[in-house]
């Protein structure tokens, strides 16, 4: 089980970090590539249509602008695309989440939220996908959201006991 981390262009190496970030804390393998659905097409096909037999089991594609990455890389492959809308543009990255969020059916993407947040959100959707087949990872989201509460509750006890 092994995840791709690919991204447009080395500007969203620091949103698509988080994604690595999330990964290694829960001991996935992956690799993180720059591709250009526009610069590097063929590149990207390549990459794609080998994923599978590469043992990848998820693709995150993190892109901005028009972001066609997420929906390039779903035409060549079965295999589950979390897209990452990156802010890079003077739309904030809105001209980003509406490219990957509007797919045509037929093939489906995942769109996560904009910027950090999105990227850290893909990476846990990507381990939910994995932990289908993984008792290992199961356990380790189990403990992830357990410590997530802990920690909310202890803050909210902080705060009305001030």
């Amino acid at each position: 089980m092994k995840v791709a981390i690919l991204m447009g262009s080395k500007s969203d190496l620091t949103v698509m970090e988080e994604a690595s970030a999330i990964l290694k804390q829960f001991g996935v393998q992956h690799e993180m590539r720059i591709m250009s659905a526009h610069r590097t097409p063929e590149e990207v096909m390549a990459f794609t249509k080998a994923a599978r037999d590469n043992g990848f089991s998820v693709i995150i594609a993190g892109a901005g602008m028009a972001a066609h990455l997420a929906g390039a890389i779903a035409a060549h492959t079965t295999l589950p695309v979390i897209a990452v809308p990156i802010a890079s543009s003077p739309l904030n990255g809105m001209d980003s989440l509406l490219a990957m969020v509007q797919m045509p059916p037929g093939i489906p993407v995942a769109t996560v939220s904009i910027g950090r947040p999105g990227a850290k959100n893909a990476a846990l959707l990507a381990i939910e996908m994995l932990s289908l087949s993984s008792e290992g990872l199961r356990g380790k989201l189990d403990q992830y959201r357990s410590d997530m509460r802990r920690t909310v509750l202890e803050e909210d006890a902080g705060i009305r006991n001030v």
